[in-house]
């Protein structure tokens, strides 16, 4: 009675109280808002930039804005100057980005300028990573900074997950997918309503960022695809079977990423890694077109306006050179994120089971197809299935969602991650 009793108390007592919840409120918010507002930033000059490269410069030049020619030089020059700047800058722009996820420990505060500084340079210059992972390892660094100087008792894990929270909620435009990839990597306590205490900062400050963002941009996923009639028997093979095409997809980068990553490093030197990986982006986007290139945010909804605007083949090919250009960018040095490279294979994918059999609804096809390739590339399933739903905002397909992840995360549970360690073998 007395093991019992001390049991009791120990879960009973397990739980926050509220006083501690409500202190982390406004470190919370404020986390949150500059999350956002570094996020924000960032993508704002970055796409200035973009508009010089990408439209002044090559209509100063007479040159097609998005040419073979100009598509092959100026990912060629991306390359060439994001190698000579992570020379140049101090901690080199931080450790090799095929070896960091997408919530890491903190890295020195003066590394995150010239961290900033190449993502810029990335998502500008047309390479075919998202924002997401630098952003995060960028606000937590100065989250942790700042928090262990301002309140040096609370916890470290703490602005960790404040940071990462509210990148994630500016990311995504809602708290919830914050909530949702956070419950996958903290830790579980005992007791009820436990890990919604451990939530509640990183939900405030993913609330705040998405609450910034909104407000400030505007973003939405939504890609008005045609609305879902209603669920067939028929559709539940689809989704299952689109969705372990999409996982197979995936896994095909996964398993090429130590290869490729080793050779690159074999050059031994990040300026001819990156000059050689953005040579081999410009050749794959001019095999693929311009809308192979950048994070593909922009380019996925130009493809999702219309569905039957490509053949099966051309969508085929768009989704296996974004597949093949996401494995060189994050392979050869360039510090960027795969999350929204990886919805555009996923998009390009559905719409490629979408032409070759019409009679699978087109909304049930891209949901589905994202969904594999996410499974694979993040492997975190609760980001997998709230990205792809938020992408059709049907209610309808979220069960035939749930079925398709089943057999998806049977193909990639247990197999490499698209993440290496130190030593340049893969995690698992």
């Amino acid at each position: 009675m007395a093991t019992a009793s001390a049991g009791d108390s120990a879960v009973s007592a397990e739980p926050a109280p509220a006083r501690r919840l409500l202190l982390v409120i406004v470190p919370a918010l404020a986390v949150g808002v500059v999350s956002a507002l570094l996020l924000l930033g960032v993508s704002l000059l970055a796409e200035q930039l973009q508009d010089v490269l990408w439209k002044t410069l090559p209509d100063a030049l007479s040159v097609g804005r998005y040419s073979s020619l100009w598509m092959i030089v100026m990912l060629t020059a991306t390359g060439l100057v994001t190698g000579l700047a992570i020379r140049a800058v101090p901690g080199r722009a931080g450790p090799d980005p095929a070896t960091m996820g997408l919530v890491d420990p903190p890295l020195a505060p003066g590394v995150v300028p010239g961290l900033l500084v190449v993502t810029v340079l990335a998502l500008a210059g047309g390479v075919s990573l998202g924002p997401e992972n630098p952003i995060t390892a960028a606000n937590i660094a100065l989250a942790y900074w700042a928090g262990r100087r301002l309140t040096p008792g609370a916890p470290a894990a703490l602005w960790v997950a404040l940071a990462a929270a509210g990148t994630i909620g500016a990311l995504f435009g809602t708290p919830v997918a914050a909530a949702l990839i956070l419950s996958e990597t903290l830790a579980t306590r005992a007791g009820p309503g436990a890990l919604w205490d451990r939530l509640f900062g990183p939900l405030t400050a993913g609330a705040a960022g998405a609450v910034t963002m909104t407000l400030a941009a505007h973003p939405t996923f939504d890609l008005s695809l045609p609305a879902y009639p209603h669920a067939h028997w028929s559709d539940l093979l689809s989704a299952c079977v689109i969705a372990t095409a999409g996982a197979a997809l995936g896994l095909a980068a996964v398993y090429a990423f130590p290869h490729v990553h080793r050779a690159f490093r074999a050059l031994r030197h990040p300026v001819l890694a990156l000059t050689a990986g953005g040579l081999l982006l410009g050749l794959l986007g001019a095999l693929g077109g311009h809308l192979t290139l950048f994070k593909g945010l922009e380019e996925v909804k130009v493809l999702a306006a219309d569905p039957d605007g490509w053949s099966a083949g051309e969508f085929a090919v768009m989704a296996v050179v974004k597949t093949v250009a996401l494995l060189v960018a994050a392979t050869c040095g360039f510090r960027g994120g795969r999350i929204f490279p990886a919805v555009f294979c996923g998009v390009a994918l559905g719409l490629c089971a979408h032409a070759l059999a019409g009679g699978v609804p087109v909304a049930l096809a891209v949901t589905c197809g994202v969904l594999g390739v996410l499974l694979a590339v993040t492997r975190q399933g609760w980001l997998s299935l709230f990205t792809a739903a938020v992408l059709a905002s049907d209610m309808r397909l979220l069960p035939l969602l749930c079925v398709a992840t089943l057999p998806a995360w049977l193909l990639v549970t247990g197999r490499p991650q698209m993440q290496l360690r130190a030593d340049g073998t893969p995690l698992r």
